[in-house]
This record gives structure tokens, sequence and C-alpha cells, in this order.
């Protein structure tokens, strides 16, 4: 399955009939070089620049059975290649002093990439340059908007299209296969050229691998087999809607009463403010001592269980990081588990009017230690899920216990963190019973991290940072085997004089019906911002869509089921369905909701109708019982009835037309 076809003037490295290295003097695959990196930060803003120092084509090559020795000028690199359980690797060793690679993976001119990670800007990856690095997004990600360039002028923070929280070194290729480059070090995947793509990285990495499929179905069952995949979401997600809301047990309790009065389907309340509050100028922050405020949450420990009656369940918060000179610090400070800073003591990281210490999770006793306060805290208190927030933010100058450096621990620190409270939860036997939701990530995220949301969004309409950069960061996550995602209803960040209005939160509430959590966020600046608990009509079409939430349970357990079974994200790129529909390929803000129902949200402001894209099949509107037969279409989109639409061949077809009875609009 592996061949090795000679050329006049280099060599093609063949996989299942795909060409995967095409290697001559003149357009060598590999390099080899030495750089000199400079990474300045502040608040989780990475500013990354390289003194290169060499950059050597290693242009000639000789083989040895399986085994390719590419070389120039003294300089080899020795390259492996072996197939096991149906995948090619791709193994790579040097003597040479370097600390730089680039591999070029043969590409054709029509080719299309997927995944990467998180990617909120493009969900088709070609023709642009990936850094992959894991950081703070940054606001508004767009230079061309007042957003970024007021976050650029006052806190160097605005970002750009490939920042990004879950950067992984994965993709998956329209030519029919999946590759991941195993390395954790700071990477850039270009995908500009047309003939090939650039993979670059600052270590010389452990190895590639590579694995093909008849279908984009199969690759996901296939790569997810090789990556892991979580433990189904717990049931009562499928039950209705989990209402971000803070600011102590009574006004929660207030809140959540009101809601459940208008009709709300409530499943949960997330609390995140459950350890106390810290406010900053940026906003209402949290108090990082991950303990239970009885002052804010009086009596926590009764009202918990006497909710769960209800079928509602509580939500938290925690991060790795521990605020200065509070109880878990001086704890950790004590033991020898925090980080170090290369000048001596506890590294302690700014994250905005306020310090904190870093968990040192490379130190087995400080892991087991904090995995500990998760079981003792969170789990001992019958809290049922939480927000595992902060893995992006390890200084590169830290000191760790595992003695590697924080350059190279960087990207890898999501995924220890995720594992953190992965076994927390697994240890007393409460996978599929407890979640928790993520933003940062890396590669063993698919299997460490219960579900990710899309993070930080800002609360408008803008491309590339507001509402419509969900859509591609579910789908992008999706290509890298991630298979349960969603996002703050109404977004996050608030900053610059974007206040979310009450259109922007039912617009992101209708939408997230059809994605695996409905969850709302007060904003970073809950007093400013529109809330749902202010306003009696929202209150209303609040119980109408957890109504439909809850009539398609049957439907989203199926989802559920194949994710678990065959690794298959809930929601997917139509082209996932529909392999040979061109026009499905450059689809980003349309989405599939498992196989049969297509999600086209309204993602611009003052919106009265919707076109949508609509593959060659039977199509049913779910809330007019309009017919559609494939093609562009102009439909209809008040709020509350947005553009979603069913397979009439659907099995689910009957579930779907007692939605469409019961929730017509004309």
């Amino acid at each position: 399955m592996i061949q090795y076809i000679e050329t006049e003037h280099g060599i093609d490295i063949v996989y299942n009939e795909r060409i995967i290295v095409r290697h001559t003097t003149t357009q060598p695959s590999f390099y080899l070089g030495t750089g000199n990196e400079t990474i300045d930060s502040f608040c989780g803003n990475f500013k990354i620049e390289d003194y290169l120092e060499s950059r050597i084509p290693l242009k000639h090559y000789t083989r040895d059975q399986n085994t390719v020795y590419f070389h120039y000028n003294g300089l080899s690199l020795t390259v492996f290649f072996k197939e096991k359980q149906g995948r090619l690797f791709m193994t790579f060793s040097t003597e040479a002093s370097v600390n730089r690679f680039w591999l070029r993976l043969h590409a054709e001119k029509e080719e299309s990439v997927y995944g990467c990670g998180e990617q909120a800007s493009y969900f088709n990856l070609r023709g642009r340059n990936f850094p992959l690095w894991t950081s703070e997004p940054g606001v508004g990600r767009d230079r061309n908007t007042l957003t970024t360039f007021y976050a650029n002028k006052n806190d160097g923070a605005g970002g750009d299209y490939f920042n990004t929280y879950y950067p992984e070194t994965t993709f998956v290729s329209t030519r029919k296969y999946w590759c991941h480059l195993e390395t954790f070090a700071y990477a850039e995947f270009n995908f500009k050229p047309q003939n090939y793509h650039e993979l670059h990285a600052y270590e010389i990495p452990k190895m590639m691998v590579l694995e093909t499929a008849p279908t984009f179905l199969e690759i996901l069952t296939q790569m997810t087999e090789y990556t892991g995949r979580p433990p189904q979401l717990p049931e009562y997600v499928l039950n209705g809607i989990i209402l971000g809301i803070q600011g102590g047990r009574d006004t929660v309790l207030t809140h959540y009463h009101k809601a459940r009065n208008a009709g709300v389907s409530v499943s949960g309340l997330w609390c995140q403010d459950w350890a106390g509050i810290n406010y900053t100028s940026f906003g209402k922050r949290l108090f990082w001592n991950w303990t239970w405020n009885q002052e804010l949450y009086p009596n926590l420990i009764h009202v918990i269980p006497n909710l769960e009656k209800n079928g509602v369940h509580f939500l938290a918060y925690i991060c790795p990081y521990l605020l200065e000179n509070q109880s878990l610090f001086n704890a950790a400070e004590a033991s020898g588990y925090l980080v170090l800073h290369p000048e001596g003591g506890p590294y302690k990281v700014n994250f905005g009017e306020f310090y904190s210490g870093i968990v040192d999770l490379t130190n087995p006793q400080a892991f087991n230690w904090y995995k500990d306060v998760i079981k003792t805290n969170l789990i001992g208190l019958g809290i049922k899920g939480w927000m595992a927030d902060f893995g992006e933010y390890l200084p590169v100058d830290a000191v760790l216990y595992n003695g590697v450096s924080a350059r190279l621990m960087h990207n890898a620190w999501p995924v220890l963190w995720a594992r953190c409270n992965y076994e927390a939860v697994k240890e007393t036997d409460n996978l599929g019973k407890i979640f928790y939701f993520m933003r940062s990530g890396a590669h063993g995220s698919q299997k460490y991290a219960t579900a990710l949301w899309a993070g930080d969004q800002s609360v408008n309409w803008e491309k590339h940072d507001g509402i419509p950069s969900v859509v591609p960061s579910a789908l992008s996550t999706a290509m890298t085997g991630i298979l349960y995602t969603h996002s703050d209803i109404g977004g996050y960040t608030s900053l610059h004089g974007n206040i979310r209005t009450k259109e922007l939160f039912e617009r992101w509430l209708e939408m997230s019906v059809f994605t695996a959590i409905m969850r709302t966020h007060e904003s970073n600046r809950p007093n400013e911002n529109f809330q749902f608990y202010r306003d009696d009509e929202t209150l209303v079409l609040m119980a109408r869509m957890t109504k439909i939430r809850v009539m398609l349970k049957p439907y989203i357990k199926h989802l559920f089921d194949e994710a678990t079974l065959l690794g298959y994200p809930v929601q997917r790129p139509l082209f996932m369905h529909y392999e040979n529909d061109l026009t499905a390929y450059k689809i980003q803000y349309q989405y599939l909701f498992g196989g049969d129902l297509l999600v086209a949200p309204v993602l611009t402001e003052n919106a009265e109708s919707q076109a949508v894209y609509l593959p060659n099949d039977d199509w049913i509107h779910l809330f007019t019982g309009d017919t559609y037969h494939g093609g562009k279409v102009t439909v209809k989109a008040p709020i509350g009835s947005p553009p979603v639409f069913y397979k009439e061949s659907s099995e689910f077809t009957p579930l779907f037309e007692k939605i469409t009875t019961e929730f017509k609009t004309e």
C-alpha cells in the first residue's frame, strides 16, 4: 500500500493511490534549519517573531526499503515509512543540531482543507497560512473593524483571523485523508501554494500519521478511533436550556423561577460566581479560589438536591489558576505544586488587575492534588457540570516540574488540564453523568474534553468575532474530531461600545436549539447588556425554543449515539453527507445538525428573510411545512422560526412533522 515511484528528478511516495510526498531536486519535500524566536505575551495574547538563521533544502535522497534519507551538504533527515492498522506513519530523526522543520505534502489545485482545531474566520483553510499556538483569539479579529482597532489601541488584544484557543496540527483533505503531525511546538500550516501544503514546526516532530477513507464520515470514524472519543453528554442537557445566571443564590433563584413560570424548559443553572466575584475594569470577573462562597450562595449544599428534584442541575466554574494569597494558592505554594518563575518563587500571571499562580500539571503530585480539589469542592458539593476555563495562558519562560521547556509545553497545556478534569469525573464514576466544557484544546482534547464551547465572542454581528464566527468554529472542530460543541447564547465580550441587543440574543437563542448544548451567558458586563430575565417577550420566545428542543430529544439522543459509536460530530458540514455537491464545500455559515436537519442560522442584523443553499434532496421547512428540492432559495425568517429544514426521507420525519404542526408559522 506504500509505493516508492522513482521519477526523472526525484521520487513520489504514494499511499492508497494518493501521492503523499512528491520530492524533486528543485522542489524538495523536506527542509531543516535553525531559528531563534522571541515570544512576548500579555493577558493571553502572544506576539511571536522568529529570527531564522538557516533553512536548508534537502535536495537529494537515498532509499533503503521503507527508509528514505533526505540530505544535502552533510545535513540529513531519516524518514521511516510504515503502515500500521490501516494508517501511514512517517517517523523523523536527525543527528543535526537543528530546531526548525518543514515538510511539504503533495497537494492538488482544486483541493480543499479543513480542521486545524477551532478556526473561527475561515472553514476552508486553503489559500492561507495558519500559525498554530493556543492563545486568546483577540477582540474583533479583523483589522478593518473598529472593535479590533480599539482593542489593539488600548490593549494590543485585537487578534487576527488565525488566533485561536484551540489549534491542532491535524487536518482533513478533500483528497479523502486525514493527517496529524505529532508536535506541540509552535507550528505553521501553510495552505497557500497550489501544489503542496507546507507543515512547519519549531522542533523535529516525532512523527506524522495519515489515513485514507472513501467517505468523510468514515474519515471521522477512523480519526476518532485514533484520537479517542468523549463519553456521551448527560441526558439532562437534552431536557432544555442551561441558564447562565450570576449574583448569588437569591438572585439566581428569582430569575430561574421567572423563567420556569414563563414556560421555559430549564435543565441547569450555571452559576460561575459560585466561588465569589472579583470586579475589575474589564467587568465582572470571578474570585479564583475554587471553594464554595457561602455568603453569596448560602445553604447551597441543600439547594442543589432540591433543584434536582425538578430536573434542574447546578453547574459551576473552575480553571487551573489560583488567586494569589488565597487558601488554595497558599496550600499549593506550601506543597511546591505551583509553576515556578525563572527568577524563583511561584510564577504569578497577570490576568488584568489581579495575579494568579499556575498549578503545575506536569507534577504528578500537583496533578492529583488538583484533581482532588475538583472531586471534593465541585463533585462532592453535588455540582453536575462546569466550565473548565483558561488552558491557554502558560508563559513560555515558566519553569516546570517535568523539566520540559514551557515553549514546548504551551500547546500541550490544555490537554493536561482536560485530562485532570476527565480523571476526576471518571474516578468518581461520573462519566456520562457530569460534563465540563472547555474553550482551549490541542491533540488529545477529543477524548479528554467532554465538550467545547466556542469561547468569548463579541456581543455583535461581526463576521470574525461575533455570532457568525461560531458556525465555522463548530465545523472546523468537527473536522478535527471534536464531537460536542456550543457557544454562549448572546456572546460574551462587551467592550469598546459593543452592547448586546435583544435581537442578537434571540437569534443566538434560536440557533442554539440545534447544537449539542443550549446555554446562556450574561456577558462580562451583565448590567449593561440585554438579559432574558428583564424581557417578558424574550421569555415567551425562550419557552417556545426550549419546547422545540425537548421535542427533538429522541433525534438529538440519536446524534449522541452516533458520536459515541461512530465518531460523528453533532454539527456537520454539508459536504459530509453530500460529497458530490461541489457547492457544499464552499458553505461555512450553514450546517447539518446530524444527517437529517439543515440549519441556516440568521447571522445578520434586521433580517426578515434568509438566502439558503439546499443540497440536491427533498427538504421540508421545519416551521412552515413548505417543500423544497435543492438549490438556492430565499425564505422568510421571523425570529423564533429560523430557516431549518428536514429531509423528507428521514426516519425521524414523524417527529419533525409534530414540531411543524405545533409551532407552524405562515
